[in-house]
């Protein structure tokens, strides 16, 4: 059956995608909702070459195809966002697999985190507006009210390895659904509990195998590179299993095999490329402030966008805890102004309306909230030319910090609203911190204006 062209066929014969209002599948049938059923051709549909029959029931218009139906439902679902204009027509793996090693790992990392980019902006500004609530005392933390809003804001970011699993899997080919319980096993609350109050680097073993431990909420790297090889392994079973065993052996031969190899293998990865990633912040401090200040603020960025920045956030929280201080935490405010600073100097600069607003969005999110994912994966990813004018604005600011031994007195995240952090007994402190995000965010504005195409699109 060629899938591409029966979805193709089908989406003509429905009415067209302006027809269609919802869709889904179940194990054997292609669901569709119709604006009009009358619109729909049952006899075209049902001599299309792989249809075995065609019913409308409970307000559904169901096409019966067989087991083979989730390979029909992705061209099928392509198919109408490309008649909607909301997918470019190549979209396919062999397109995006062209081009160098550096695009090609760009374009899979703009498609994975693009359609998660709405959930994150959203939760960014309510996470915002929460810290923002608590500050005046509007609400009081450790309250029902401030529990639940704190998890609507927070959820996303907790369980992203399921999001980014089930965008992965679109992205690489593999199935969605299985690739979402793959990130969800790594969440499972007793398989957290295996680390006890010991935390990462607990030691467990699978059948003898001894498999390094880590807490997974938050993380990228991990979960992505599980999707990428599980959708191997999945091709290969889409290949060799018998189709009447595919309902039941393929899922459970993907779990079996993907969840122990990511938490013994792909895993420990996330947890030792951190580990160095600390080592090296810790190395760079104790030789200099000023060097230090450049690295972190400027590489900042880059190390959230792998999802491996959390590894020197203990080092904060200790420095924290044992010296009421910590050097690290205003290099990455350094980070978040010239993220800020490169979304004005976008909006001042860029025409599209589409990619104003999401700049403003960026904007208002950072500054409120210090989430810069959205922007990040939204936008600096995706136009390398203002993510480096954002690193040399996060340079640039994170060397006057360390020039001028900036401290924080809590571990927080960079925004306007965590500006009491810097508040010491020395009034120094906090002017030299504003001075230093100042210069991030001017520089990162100026040279994003530059960097910044006119016609600049939202890609």
């Amino acid at each position: 059956m060629n899938f591409k062209q029966a979805a193709q066929d089908i989406l003509a014969d429905v009415g067209g995608a302006e027809n269609v209002t919802n869709m889904t599948h179940c194990a054997t049938r292609l669901r569709l909702n119709l604006a009009d059923r009358s619109l729909a051709d049952d006899e075209k549909i049902s001599a299309i070459p792989g249809v075995l029959n065609v019913v409308y029931q409970a307000g559904q218009y169901q096409i019966l195809i067989g087991t083979e139906v989730p390979k029909l439902y992705a061209e099928f679902e392509q198919a109408v966002a490309v008649a909607r204009g909301d997918a470019p027509l190549a979209t396919n793996q062999e397109s995006t697999d062209k081009g160098s090693i550096i695009s090609r790992i760009f374009s899979a990392i703009s498609a994975i985190f693009a359609p998660l980019l709405p959930a994150l902006a959203g939760s960014g500004i309510l996470r915002g507006l929460l810290i923002l609530a608590t500050q005046v005392g509007f609400i009081k933390t450790g309250t029902g009210t401030y529990t639940i809003l704190y998890a609507a804001s927070m959820s996303v970011f907790y369980f992203l390895p399921i999001l980014l699993a089930f965008t992965s899997a679109k992205r690489f080919g593999a199935s969605p659904y299985l690739s979402a319980l793959i990130g969800s096993a790594l969440l499972y609350p007793d398989f957290i509990n295996l680390m006890g109050k010991a935390g990462n680097g607990v030691v467990t073993h699978f059948f003898g195998i001894p498999a390094v431990l880590m807490n997974y909420n938050s993380t990228v790297v991990p979960i992505i590179l599980a999707i990428w090889a599980y959708s191997y392994l999945y091709k290969w079973l889409d290949k060799h299993v018998p189709e009447s065993l595919k309902l039941v052996v393929l899922p459970m031969v993907s779990l079996l095999v993907m969840v122990p190899l990511t938490i013994i293998v792909i895993g420990p990865l996330g947890v030792y490329s951190g580990e160095a990633i600390a080592a090296f912040v810790n190395w760079l401090i104790a030789r200099s402030s000023i060097l230090a200040g450049v690295v972190v603020g400027g590489g900042w960025s880059i190390l959230v966008s792998m999802g491996i920045h959390w590894a020197v956030n203990p080092i904060m929280i200790n420095n924290i805890a044992n010296n009421g201080f910590d050097y690290i935490c205003p290099w990455t405010f350094a980070c978040n102004f010239a993220v800020i600073g490169a979304t004005l100097g976008v909006w001042l600069k860029a025409r599209d309306q589409k990619l104003r607003s999401f700049a403003v969005t960026g904007f208002v999110t950072i500054a409120l909230s210090a989430i810069i994912e959205p922007t990040l994966f939204g936008l600096l990813v995706k136009n390398r030319k203002i993510w480096l004018a954002q690193i040399i604005g996060g340079m640039a600011g994170g060397a006057y910090l360390g020039l001028t031994k900036v401290v924080t007195n809590a571990f927080v995240f960079g925004s306007v609203t965590t500006f009491p952090a810097f508040i010491e007994k020395n009034g120094m402190n906090f002017l030299n911190a504003m001075v230093g995000l100042a210069i991030a965010f001017v520089v990162g504005a100026i040279l994003a204006y530059f960097f910044t195409k006119r016609d600049e699109k939202l890609a």
